[in-house]
């Protein structure tokens, strides 16, 4: 569970960061500057600042003076006490209908032989980190019943952690592993902006789909603060000068979400649980 001190208060300089889709420098710059805007909308004390890999996204979670941070919904669901949910995505692709919802593609090289999830077992599976839902748990609940099929392991080696689905992706194309899972929505902006990059991996299969990871803030964060950031978040999509940064990072908008929502990845986890896969393997 992520550990989160309850020591701001009104007034305190809150930061602000995208890192989890900041994806290459373009979608970087963009989320940098939508931050910025929801900042001053909010009228709150606050700054965006920089957090690269390889730097734990957990500690950055657990920062009492976190404002606007998107978290991965399974430590999210696990957490206790819970960081203020603001609120959550909705990507502009036609395949999320409108919803605050992703998953979880799982990519080999474009020119690899498999073409089927059966084709790659035996070969070396790469991840982010192990409480990831789309860099690993989603993967894992899709395997389990394969695994329980088939003893119990499926791959000869997994390759991680990898941190982030950029270093998944790069190690799938650079030869160092066979296949991976990469966030649905961080692949759509990766597909946008390298196209390049993007052309060297093909899905072969994808998982369900479940709630997208949140914007959130430190538990001790002020209410009246946090209102104030989430009524900002919730006007992005109205917002005609943020035109081309919802373009760039393929954003309709940001929409409300409850604790609850993230529960179904806990349920999720506790079925491959009983599948007897517990880890990747």
């Amino acid at each position: 569970a992520i550990r989160v001190a309850a020591l701001s208060r009104e007034g305190t300089m809150l930061i602000a960061n995208a890192r989890m889709y900041s994806v290459n420098a373009q979608a970087a710059t963009a989320w940098r500057t939508l931050l910025e805007w929801v900042i001053e909308r909010a009228g709150v004390p606050a700054e965006a600042i920089d957090y690269p890999p390889p730097h734990p996204m957990a500690s950055l979670w657990a920062r009492p003076d976190l404002g606007c941070a998107f978290i991965c919904g399974y430590p999210y669901a696990l957490a206790a006490p819970k960081p203020a949910l603001l609120a959550a995505p909705v990507p502009s692709a036609a395949a999320y209908g409108g919803k605050p919802v992703y998953w979880s593609d799982i990519v080999v090289r474009a020119d690899a032989p498999w073409v089927e999830l059966d084709d790659i077992f035996g070969q070396r599976f790469a991840y982010t980190i192990e409480d990831s839902q789309s860099g690993y748990q989603a993967a894992r609940e899709l395997l389990a019943p394969y695994a329980r099929e088939r003893g119990g392991s499926l791959f000869a080696a997994t390759v991680g952690p990898l941190i982030t689905p950029r270093r998944v992706a790069e190690a799938i194309i650079a030869g160092e592993a066979d296949v991976g899972p990469l966030d649905s929505y961080a692949h759509d902006l990766i597909r946008a902006h390298e196209p390049e990059l993007a052309a060297q991996l093909r899905t072969i299969a994808t998982t369900p789909p479940t709630p997208i990871p949140p914007l959130v803030a430190a538990p001790g964060v002020a209410a009246a603060d946090v209102e104030r950031l989430r009524a900002a978040l919730l006007d992005i999509a109205q917002a005609g000068e943020l035109q081309s940064i919802r373009s760039a990072l393929l954003l309709d908008g940001f929409v409300l979400v409850e604790p609850d929502d993230y529960g179904v990845l806990l349920v999720r986890a506790r079925v491959a649980d009983r599948y007897g896969y517990s880890r990747l393997a």
